[in-house]
């Protein structure tokens, strides 16, 4: 089951949308008589999920970092101080 780039790129263009309408259309076609490339598209989905989805947790491991640099380094007292009293009931 090996998939060439211009099957890959087919997928992706599927996947995310952006084929035209003759395209799309003998794509679908292709969907429905070939098991293969239908497993191929669902493992393609899946991979683009998974990157998705560590994208996110570095994304959030990184706003973490920042957060705990501006309200736990001794450098950054007054800008944490400023952001405390802008979010504080008053």
């Amino acid at each position: 089951m090996t998939t060439s780039w211009n099957e890959t790129r087919q997928i992706e263009a599927h996947i995310m949308g952006t084929a035209n309408t003759g395209d799309a259309l003998l794509f679908e076609a292709k969907l429905m008589l070939d098991n293969d490339l239908a497993d191929k598209v669902t493992w393609q989905q899946k991979t683009y999920e998974t990157i998705q989805q560590f994208g996110r947790r570095q994304l959030k491991k990184e706003i973490e970092q920042v957060h705990q640099q501006l309200f736990t380094q001794h450098e950054h007292t007054g800008f944490a101080q400023k952001i405390r009293r802008l979010f504080s009931k008053q």
